[in-house]
Protein backbone atom coordinates (compact mmCIF):
# COMPACT_ATOMS: atom_id res chain seq x y z
CA UNK A 1 0.00 0.00 0.00
CA UNK A 2 1.72 2.96 -0.80
CA UNK A 3 0.37 5.70 1.08
CA UNK A 4 3.15 8.43 0.68
CA UNK A 5 0.50 9.25 -2.55
CA UNK A 6 -2.82 9.26 -0.49
CA UNK A 7 -4.48 12.85 -1.44
CA UNK A 8 -6.17 13.53 2.33
CA UNK A 9 -5.39 16.08 4.25
CA UNK A 10 -5.44 16.37 8.12
CA UNK A 11 -8.92 15.94 10.21
CA UNK A 12 -8.29 19.13 12.17
CA UNK A 13 -8.62 22.26 11.58
CA UNK A 14 -5.84 24.55 10.00
CA UNK A 15 -4.43 26.53 12.80
CA UNK A 16 -2.41 30.14 11.50
CA UNK A 17 1.57 29.79 12.24
CA UNK A 18 1.63 32.84 13.88
CA UNK A 19 5.22 34.54 15.59
CA UNK A 20 3.88 33.43 18.96
CA UNK A 21 3.22 30.33 18.09
CA UNK A 22 6.63 29.73 15.92
CA UNK A 23 8.46 31.21 18.91
CA UNK A 24 7.03 28.18 20.71
CA UNK A 25 7.48 25.79 18.77
CA UNK A 26 11.29 26.80 18.55
CA UNK A 27 11.76 26.75 22.42
CA UNK A 28 10.17 23.34 22.89
CA UNK A 29 12.36 21.81 20.02
CA UNK A 30 15.18 23.68 21.20
CA UNK A 31 14.67 22.33 25.01
CA UNK A 32 14.02 18.64 23.82
CA UNK A 33 16.66 18.09 21.05
CA UNK A 34 19.17 19.54 24.47
CA UNK A 35 18.81 15.92 25.88
CA UNK A 36 20.78 14.04 23.35
CA UNK A 37 23.52 16.29 24.12
CA UNK A 38 23.91 17.18 27.77
CA UNK A 39 26.35 13.83 27.52
CA UNK A 40 28.70 15.21 25.17
CA UNK A 41 31.04 17.61 26.82
CA UNK A 42 31.01 15.93 30.09
CA UNK A 43 32.21 12.58 29.24
CA UNK A 44 34.89 12.54 30.47
CA UNK A 45 33.54 13.06 34.03
CA UNK A 46 30.33 10.86 33.49
CA UNK A 47 32.27 8.03 32.59
CA UNK A 48 35.07 7.08 36.13
CA UNK A 49 32.12 7.88 37.95
CA UNK A 50 29.92 4.78 36.38
CA UNK A 51 33.10 2.66 35.65
CA UNK A 52 33.49 3.25 31.96
CA UNK A 53 36.89 3.77 30.49
CA UNK A 54 38.24 6.60 29.12
CA UNK A 55 38.83 5.16 25.65
CA UNK A 56 34.69 3.52 25.53
CA UNK A 57 33.28 7.51 26.89
CA UNK A 58 32.27 8.25 23.08
CA UNK A 59 29.87 5.41 23.57
CA UNK A 60 27.53 7.53 25.95
CA UNK A 61 27.27 9.90 22.89
CA UNK A 62 26.91 7.88 19.86
CA UNK A 63 24.61 4.99 21.91
CA UNK A 64 21.91 7.82 22.79
CA UNK A 65 22.40 9.43 19.34
CA UNK A 66 21.99 5.69 17.64
CA UNK A 67 18.64 5.74 20.22
CA UNK A 68 17.71 8.77 18.33
CA UNK A 69 17.97 7.24 14.83
CA UNK A 70 15.87 4.30 15.77
CA UNK A 71 12.99 6.41 17.13
CA UNK A 72 13.32 8.26 14.11
CA UNK A 73 12.39 5.37 12.27
CA UNK A 74 10.00 3.71 14.20
CA UNK A 75 8.24 6.14 16.23
CA UNK A 76 8.06 9.59 13.95
CA UNK A 77 5.88 7.75 11.41
CA UNK A 78 3.50 7.69 13.83
CA UNK A 79 2.93 11.21 13.08
CA UNK A 80 1.39 10.48 9.86
CA UNK A 81 -1.12 8.13 11.83
CA UNK A 82 -1.67 9.13 14.99
CA UNK A 83 -3.30 12.41 16.80
CA UNK A 84 0.14 14.17 16.98
CA UNK A 85 -0.09 16.40 20.18
CA UNK A 86 -1.39 12.88 22.55
CA UNK A 87 1.88 11.33 20.60
CA UNK A 88 4.22 13.57 21.65
CA UNK A 89 3.33 13.70 25.26
CA UNK A 90 3.13 9.94 25.52
CA UNK A 91 6.77 10.17 23.86
CA UNK A 92 7.70 12.78 26.39
CA UNK A 93 7.12 10.75 29.71
CA UNK A 94 9.35 8.14 28.21
CA UNK A 95 11.96 11.20 28.13
CA UNK A 96 10.90 11.78 31.86
CA UNK A 97 11.59 8.91 32.87
CA UNK A 98 15.04 8.13 31.11
CA UNK A 99 16.45 10.95 32.09
CA UNK A 100 15.73 10.57 35.95
CA UNK A 101 16.86 6.80 35.30
CA UNK A 102 20.32 8.28 33.44
CA UNK A 103 20.70 10.93 36.61
CA UNK A 104 20.22 7.62 39.38
CA UNK A 105 22.46 5.58 37.39
CA UNK A 106 25.36 3.89 38.94
CA UNK A 107 26.75 1.05 36.24
CA UNK A 108 27.85 1.40 33.01
CA UNK A 109 25.67 -1.01 31.28
CA UNK A 110 22.42 0.90 33.05
CA UNK A 111 23.53 4.21 32.18
CA UNK A 112 24.49 3.20 28.45
CA UNK A 113 20.60 1.50 27.85
CA UNK A 114 19.26 4.66 29.46
CA UNK A 115 21.33 6.80 26.87
CA UNK A 116 19.49 5.13 24.21
CA UNK A 117 16.30 5.24 25.41
CA UNK A 118 17.10 9.40 26.04
CA UNK A 119 17.23 8.98 22.26
CA UNK A 120 14.89 7.46 21.29
CA UNK A 121 12.20 9.09 22.75
CA UNK A 122 13.50 12.61 22.25
CA UNK A 123 12.74 11.99 19.01
CA UNK A 124 9.42 13.94 19.82
CA UNK A 125 11.39 17.05 18.55
CA UNK A 126 10.87 15.85 14.80
CA UNK A 127 7.34 15.85 15.57
CA UNK A 128 6.72 19.13 15.73
CA UNK A 129 8.64 20.19 13.07
CA UNK A 130 6.55 18.49 10.35
CA UNK A 131 3.60 20.01 12.11
CA UNK A 132 4.80 23.33 12.07
CA UNK A 133 4.95 22.60 8.41
CA UNK A 134 1.79 21.51 7.97
CA UNK A 135 0.22 24.53 9.80
CA UNK A 136 2.09 27.32 7.29
CA UNK A 137 1.57 28.26 4.73
CA UNK A 138 3.44 27.55 1.16
CA UNK A 139 4.85 30.61 0.93
CA UNK A 140 6.24 31.21 4.53
CA UNK A 141 6.95 27.49 4.98
CA UNK A 142 10.73 28.25 4.56
CA UNK A 143 10.66 30.54 7.04
CA UNK A 144 8.76 28.72 9.61
CA UNK A 145 10.60 25.40 9.08
CA UNK A 146 13.66 27.84 9.53
CA UNK A 147 12.63 29.60 12.64
CA UNK A 148 11.62 26.85 14.21
CA UNK A 149 15.46 24.85 13.36
CA UNK A 150 17.33 28.01 14.59
CA UNK A 151 15.55 27.59 18.23
CA UNK A 152 16.38 23.63 17.81
CA UNK A 153 19.79 24.05 16.93
CA UNK A 154 20.01 26.68 19.93
CA UNK A 155 19.23 23.65 21.82
CA UNK A 156 22.04 21.68 20.53
CA UNK A 157 24.51 24.45 20.94
CA UNK A 158 23.36 25.75 24.24
CA UNK A 159 23.06 22.14 25.95
CA UNK A 160 26.43 21.84 26.13
CA UNK A 161 27.39 25.03 27.78
CA UNK A 162 24.81 24.75 30.38
CA UNK A 163 25.94 21.01 31.13
CA UNK A 164 29.18 22.00 31.31
CA UNK A 165 28.33 24.61 33.70
CA UNK A 166 25.90 22.87 36.11
CA UNK A 167 28.55 19.82 36.60
CA UNK A 168 31.27 21.95 38.02
CA UNK A 169 28.82 23.46 40.24
CA UNK A 170 26.82 20.31 41.31
CA UNK A 171 27.88 17.53 39.76
CA UNK A 172 26.90 15.88 36.65
CA UNK A 173 24.09 13.81 37.78
CA UNK A 174 21.95 17.48 38.45
CA UNK A 175 22.03 17.44 34.73
CA UNK A 176 19.83 15.21 34.07
CA UNK A 177 17.56 15.33 36.66
CA UNK A 178 17.32 18.75 36.00
CA UNK A 179 16.39 18.32 32.56
CA UNK A 180 13.85 15.47 33.69
CA UNK A 181 12.16 18.43 35.62
CA UNK A 182 12.44 20.48 32.55
CA UNK A 183 10.69 17.66 30.12
CA UNK A 184 7.65 17.70 32.53
CA UNK A 185 7.47 21.46 31.98
CA UNK A 186 7.48 21.08 28.35
CA UNK A 187 4.91 18.26 28.31
CA UNK A 188 2.11 20.57 30.22
CA UNK A 189 3.49 23.08 27.56
CA UNK A 190 2.55 20.72 24.87
CA UNK A 191 -0.60 19.77 26.47
CA UNK A 192 -1.95 23.06 26.81
CA UNK A 193 -0.84 24.97 23.67
CA UNK A 194 0.23 22.95 20.59
CA UNK A 195 -2.78 22.52 18.30
CA UNK A 196 -4.21 18.82 17.64
CA UNK A 197 -3.42 17.35 14.05
CA UNK A 198 -5.13 14.28 13.33
CA UNK A 199 -4.00 12.72 10.20
CA UNK A 200 -6.46 10.81 7.98
CA UNK A 201 -4.90 7.63 7.19
CA UNK A 202 -6.72 4.77 7.79
CA UNK A 203 -3.56 2.12 7.70
CA UNK A 204 -1.89 -0.34 10.11
CA UNK A 205 1.17 0.95 11.58
CA UNK A 206 3.24 -2.22 9.67
CA UNK A 207 1.97 -0.81 6.24
CA UNK A 208 3.20 2.68 8.00
CA UNK A 209 6.61 1.35 7.90
CA UNK A 210 6.85 -0.50 4.82
CA UNK A 211 5.95 2.43 3.01
CA UNK A 212 9.00 3.97 3.98
CA UNK A 213 10.86 2.03 1.63
CA UNK A 214 8.58 3.00 -1.14
CA UNK A 215 9.11 7.26 -0.19
CA UNK A 216 13.02 6.13 -0.51
CA UNK A 217 13.12 4.52 -3.73
CA UNK A 218 10.36 6.77 -5.48
CA UNK A 219 11.51 10.42 -4.03
CA UNK A 220 15.60 10.98 -5.25
CA UNK A 221 15.60 14.27 -3.65
CA UNK A 222 15.14 12.49 -0.51
CA UNK A 223 17.94 10.28 -0.80
CA UNK A 224 20.01 12.89 -2.21
CA UNK A 225 19.89 15.50 0.55
CA UNK A 226 19.72 12.94 3.65
CA UNK A 227 22.96 11.35 1.97
CA UNK A 228 24.54 15.21 2.06
CA UNK A 229 23.20 16.15 5.68
CA UNK A 230 24.18 12.96 7.18
CA UNK A 231 28.00 13.33 5.54
CA UNK A 232 27.66 17.60 6.95
CA UNK A 233 25.99 16.14 10.42
CA UNK A 234 28.91 13.50 11.25
CA UNK A 235 31.49 16.40 10.59
CA UNK A 236 29.30 18.29 13.27
CA UNK A 237 29.47 15.31 15.78
CA UNK A 238 32.81 14.55 15.33
CA UNK A 239 34.28 18.75 16.17
CA UNK A 240 31.71 18.70 19.22
CA UNK A 241 32.26 15.82 20.75
CA UNK A 242 36.00 15.86 20.27
CA UNK A 243 36.57 19.81 20.80
CA UNK A 244 35.87 19.47 24.93
CA UNK A 245 38.71 16.70 24.79
CA UNK A 246 41.50 19.25 23.29
CA UNK A 247 40.26 21.94 25.23
CA UNK A 248 40.62 19.96 28.56
CA UNK A 249 43.53 18.52 27.06
CA UNK A 250 45.91 20.51 25.33
CA UNK A 251 44.61 23.99 26.66
CA UNK A 252 43.79 23.30 30.25
CA UNK A 253 40.55 24.64 29.96
CA UNK A 254 37.87 24.09 32.45
CA UNK A 255 34.11 23.04 32.25
CA UNK A 256 33.23 26.30 33.12
CA UNK A 257 35.79 27.58 30.32
CA UNK A 258 34.24 24.80 27.84
CA UNK A 259 30.59 26.01 28.83
CA UNK A 260 31.48 30.01 27.50
CA UNK A 261 33.58 27.97 24.51
CA UNK A 262 30.16 26.68 23.85
CA UNK A 263 28.27 29.07 23.07
CA UNK A 264 30.31 30.96 20.73
CA UNK A 265 29.15 27.97 18.67
CA UNK A 266 25.47 29.63 19.33
CA UNK A 267 25.89 32.40 16.79
CA UNK A 268 25.50 29.54 14.09
CA UNK A 269 22.10 29.72 14.95
CA UNK A 270 21.40 32.33 12.64
CA UNK A 271 21.93 30.21 9.63
CA UNK A 272 18.63 28.94 10.05
CA UNK A 273 15.91 32.00 9.47
CA UNK A 274 18.58 33.05 6.97
CA UNK A 275 18.11 29.49 4.71
CA UNK A 276 15.03 29.32 5.24
CA UNK A 277 14.18 32.88 3.34
CA UNK A 278 16.88 31.86 0.59
CA UNK A 279 14.94 28.57 -0.21
CA UNK A 280 11.78 30.45 0.08
CA UNK A 281 13.02 32.80 -2.99
CA UNK A 282 14.11 29.84 -4.73
CA UNK A 283 18.58 29.90 -4.00
CA UNK A 284 18.39 26.22 -2.27
CA UNK A 285 20.95 24.95 -4.67
CA UNK A 286 23.05 27.84 -4.80
CA UNK A 287 22.51 27.93 -0.86
CA UNK A 288 23.44 23.84 -0.77
CA UNK A 289 26.74 24.31 -2.53
CA UNK A 290 27.86 27.36 -0.18
CA UNK A 291 26.77 25.69 2.63
CA UNK A 292 29.16 22.78 1.92
CA UNK A 293 32.00 24.81 0.90
CA UNK A 294 31.83 26.81 3.92
CA UNK A 295 32.14 23.20 5.54
CA UNK A 296 34.75 22.36 4.26
CA UNK A 297 36.81 25.54 5.00
CA UNK A 298 35.84 25.70 8.55
CA UNK A 299 38.41 22.84 9.41
CA UNK A 300 41.49 25.57 7.81
CA UNK A 301 42.84 26.87 11.00
CA UNK A 302 43.69 23.70 12.39
CA UNK A 303 46.45 23.58 9.73
CA UNK A 304 47.74 27.10 10.16
CA UNK A 305 49.86 26.88 12.81
CA UNK A 306 49.63 30.92 13.86
CA UNK A 307 45.85 30.25 14.00
CA UNK A 308 45.53 26.70 15.60
CA UNK A 309 44.45 27.18 19.27
CA UNK A 310 41.57 28.31 21.16
CA UNK A 311 40.21 30.84 18.80
CA UNK A 312 41.14 29.04 15.72
CA UNK A 313 39.02 25.92 17.32
CA UNK A 314 35.73 29.07 17.91
CA UNK A 315 36.08 30.24 14.33
CA UNK A 316 35.63 26.49 12.60
CA UNK A 317 33.08 25.89 15.33
CA UNK A 318 30.93 29.31 14.22
CA UNK A 319 31.55 28.68 10.36
CA UNK A 320 30.78 24.85 10.77
CA UNK A 321 27.21 25.44 13.01
CA UNK A 322 26.45 28.11 10.44
CA UNK A 323 27.26 25.40 7.55
CA UNK A 324 25.33 22.12 9.22
CA UNK A 325 22.26 24.29 9.96
CA UNK A 326 21.83 26.10 6.78
CA UNK A 327 21.97 22.63 4.75
CA UNK A 328 20.15 21.55 7.60
CA UNK A 329 17.15 23.52 6.89
CA UNK A 330 17.43 23.70 3.07
CA UNK A 331 17.04 19.91 3.01
CA UNK A 332 13.90 20.21 5.12
CA UNK A 333 12.55 22.71 2.66
CA UNK A 334 13.03 20.33 -0.48
CA UNK A 335 11.96 17.27 1.51
CA UNK A 336 8.86 18.25 2.68
CA UNK A 337 7.71 19.86 -0.79
CA UNK A 338 7.83 16.02 -2.15
CA UNK A 339 4.31 15.13 -0.45
CA UNK A 340 2.52 16.87 2.17
CA UNK A 341 0.72 14.15 3.64
CA UNK A 342 3.84 11.99 4.37
CA UNK A 343 6.09 15.13 6.07
CA UNK A 344 6.41 12.73 9.09
CA UNK A 345 7.82 9.84 7.05
CA UNK A 346 9.96 11.94 5.46
CA UNK A 347 11.43 13.64 7.88
CA UNK A 348 12.05 10.64 9.85
CA UNK A 349 13.72 8.80 6.79
CA UNK A 350 15.58 12.37 6.29
CA UNK A 351 16.45 13.04 9.88
CA UNK A 352 17.39 9.07 10.76
CA UNK A 353 19.96 9.37 7.73
CA UNK A 354 21.55 12.58 9.63
CA UNK A 355 21.44 10.78 12.68
CA UNK A 356 22.98 7.94 11.88
CA UNK A 357 25.85 10.02 10.19
CA UNK A 358 26.51 11.97 13.58
CA UNK A 359 26.52 8.72 15.63
CA UNK A 360 29.49 7.56 13.10
CA UNK A 361 31.05 11.00 13.53
CA UNK A 362 30.74 10.69 17.58
CA UNK A 363 32.10 7.67 18.10
CA UNK A 364 35.40 7.86 16.01
CA UNK A 365 35.67 10.79 17.92
CA UNK A 366 37.68 9.95 20.91
CA UNK A 367 39.97 6.98 19.19
CA UNK A 368 40.68 9.41 16.35
CA UNK A 369 41.96 12.21 18.64
CA UNK A 370 43.88 10.22 20.84
CA UNK A 371 45.43 8.82 17.50
CA UNK A 372 46.22 12.03 15.76
CA UNK A 373 44.99 14.98 18.11
CA UNK A 374 43.38 17.76 16.55
CA UNK A 375 44.80 17.60 12.95
CA UNK A 376 43.33 14.05 12.63
CA UNK A 377 40.29 15.22 13.33
CA UNK A 378 40.63 18.51 11.38
CA UNK A 379 41.57 16.12 7.91
CA UNK A 380 38.44 13.89 8.83
CA UNK A 381 35.71 16.35 9.52
CA UNK A 382 36.79 18.94 6.16
CA UNK A 383 36.92 15.06 3.70
CA UNK A 384 33.17 14.48 5.57
CA UNK A 385 32.07 18.05 3.80
CA UNK A 386 34.43 17.70 0.80
CA UNK A 387 32.88 14.35 -0.08
CA UNK A 388 29.22 15.67 0.47
CA UNK A 389 29.89 18.76 -2.39
CA UNK A 390 31.87 16.09 -4.68
CA UNK A 391 28.64 14.37 -4.23
CA UNK A 392 26.42 17.41 -4.74
CA UNK A 393 28.52 18.33 -8.16
CA UNK A 394 27.82 14.85 -9.48
CA UNK A 395 24.29 14.85 -9.05
CA UNK A 396 23.80 18.69 -10.40
CA UNK A 397 26.02 17.51 -13.50
CA UNK A 398 23.79 14.78 -13.91
CA UNK A 399 20.57 16.53 -13.95
CA UNK A 400 21.95 19.47 -16.46
CA UNK A 401 22.19 16.20 -18.38
CA UNK A 402 19.06 15.04 -19.07
CA UNK A 403 17.75 18.05 -19.24
CA UNK A 404 19.48 19.12 -22.33
CA UNK A 405 18.28 15.69 -23.68
CA UNK A 406 15.27 16.16 -22.84
CA UNK A 407 15.00 19.52 -24.34
CA UNK A 408 16.83 18.09 -28.10
CA UNK A 409 13.98 15.28 -27.96
CA UNK A 410 11.78 17.78 -27.76
CA UNK A 411 12.94 19.95 -30.65
CA UNK A 412 13.23 16.85 -32.93
CA UNK A 413 9.77 15.52 -31.84
CA UNK A 414 8.17 19.29 -32.93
Amino acid sequence: MDLSNNSSSAATKKVAMTRGLVLLFAFCCGAIVANIYYAQPIISLIAPDIGMSSGSASLIVSLTQIGYAIGLFFLVPLADLVENRRLMIMTLVITILSLIAAGLAEQPSVFLIVAVLIGFSSVSVQMLVPLAAHLASEETRGRVVGGIMGGLLLGILLARPLSSLITDHFGWRTVFLGAAALMVMISIVVALTIPKWQPTHRASYGQLLMSLGQLIRHEPVLRQRALYQGLMFAAFSLFWTAVPLALSGEFGLTQSQIAIFSLVGAIGAIAAPLSGRLADAGHTRRASQLAMMLGIVSFLPAFIRPVYGVIGLAVTGVALDFAVQMNMVLGQRAVYALAANSRGRLNALYVTSIFIGGAVGSSVASPLYEYGKWIAVAVVGSALSLTALMIFWVVSHRAKQNLMTKTITAKHCH
